[in-house]
């Protein structure tokens, strides 16, 4: 089974977990552990990137980690066409699609699509909505984020990438984002659009993925958590909050 048709199949019995693992926040051995530990809290998936110092050879040799550590599958999820991992199951084929910088809406997977053709890996296509406060990716990206109050503007935008085919929506607050993507931001954008939403960017606690799986969201990515030393039992609290 192809890694997309994996993810809609467990969309369609519940909510998605997915954990981020940021190849350029640990050394590449503790991410063997990391996913077994992840694996064992239950979830579903791993995405591995982060938006600066991913070079190919941690990203790479983070993947083969994660692989040492888990079964699950693993799916990078890029800052742009400098490194693309071969041992990869999938990558996201993303558009920042608030970004001021036409190099991350549409530049830089120009460059990256001979890559990922060559190599084998699974495309799945997603549109990538940086919203409020956007911090770190928003800052790289060059986004102009959607304001928390605005939900019409995250529909719009989440309308548009289904118009333009893409498979999936992204709504992200941004790694350590003081508070996740508003329910009320996530209702409306669900209401509106059909494709696969998922949402990222502080979430910390149980409440805050009860809430925006409550709110629709097919998705939830949690990163922060992981990064701590202990993080198994946070981790299995949020991931159990899901189902």
């Amino acid at each position: 089974m192809r890694v997309k048709e994996y993810l809609i199949a467990k969309m369609r019995e519940r909510t998605v977990h997915m954990t981020l693992i940021d190849p350029a926040k640990q050394e590449t051995a503790r991410a063997s552990e990391m996913a077994s530990i992840a694996e064992s809290a239950g979830t579903d998936a791993f995405m591995v990137g982060g938006s600066t110092n991913v070079t190919q050879e941690n990203l790479d040799s983070t993947v083969l980690s994660i692989k040492k550590g888990s079964k699950l599958p693993v799916i990078y999820f890029p800052s742009g066409a400098h490194a693309i991992s071969r041992y990869a199951d999938a990558i996201y084929f993303m558009s920042m699609l608030n970004s001021r910088n036409v190099r991350n809406v549409i530049g830089e997977q120009v460059m990256g699509a001979p890559i990922v053709k060559k190599l084998g890996l699974e495309p799945i296509s997603m549109g990538y909505v940086i919203i409020e406060p956007g911090m770190k990716v928003g800052e790289v990206g060059e986004a102009d984020p959607v304001p928390r109050s605005r939900p019409d503007i995250a529909v719009a935008y989440g309308l548009a990438a289904q118009y333009l085919g893409m498979g999936l929506l992204y709504l992200e607050a941004g790694s350590g984002a003081p508070e996740p993507v508003p329910d009320t931001m996530i209702r409306e954008v669900k209401k509106h659009v059909s494709i696969p939403l998922i949402v990222g960017g502080g979430i910390r606690t149980p409440d805050d993925a009860t809430m925006i799986k409550n709110a629709g969201a097919n998705a939830i990515v949690t990163g922060t958590i992981v990064e701590d030393r202990d993080f198994g039992r946070r981790l299995e609290e949020v991931i159990r909050a899901t189902r």
